[in-house]
């Protein structure tokens, strides 16, 4: 089980679909790495991980482990739920790229743009185990 499985405020998420492109980024993701994509042309890093750069179109991209921290960029809180209060947002990157996550280890309404999160990764029901951001 992942670090986050024992975490409160953690909510139910369904296992990704796995496929050929992605599957490097899944088996690190197992181990507990987060990778990200780099493109070898322009430099820039991706996110979501894909094999076809997403700001030049080169198919010359490398898997590039990352230490997963960033900022809240902005975020949306969820109150009518069957599982309760839970917030989904987005985290840019230090490395630049912007990921749409799910935030952990905090309520909420504790939650503000600006605030350093790091990943942490969730168990799924079937399948891997999912990048989430909760607070350093």
């Amino acid at each position: 089980m992942s670090e986050a499985s024992n975490d409160p405020m953690v909510r139910p998420i369904p296992a990704p679909v796995v496929n050929l492109e992605t599957q490097a980024f899944w088996d690190a993701a197992r181990e507990g790495r987060f990778l990200i994509k780099r493109c070898v042309d322009c430099g820039k890093a991706h996110w979501y991980p894909r094999a076809i750069c997403p700001y030049c179109a080169s198919g010359e991209t490398v898997w590039e482990e990352s230490p997963g921290e960033g900022a809240i960029y902005t975020y949306s809180v969820m109150r009518r739920s069957q599982t309760g209060p839970y917030a989904i947002g987005y985290v840019t990157l230090d490395e630049g790229p912007a990921v749409l996550t799910n935030f952990l280890g905090v309520p909420p309404d504790a939650l503000s743009i600006g605030l350093r999160v790091k990943v942490r990764f969730q168990d799924t029901d079937g399948g891997p185990p999912v990048p989430v951001f909760a607070p350093i």
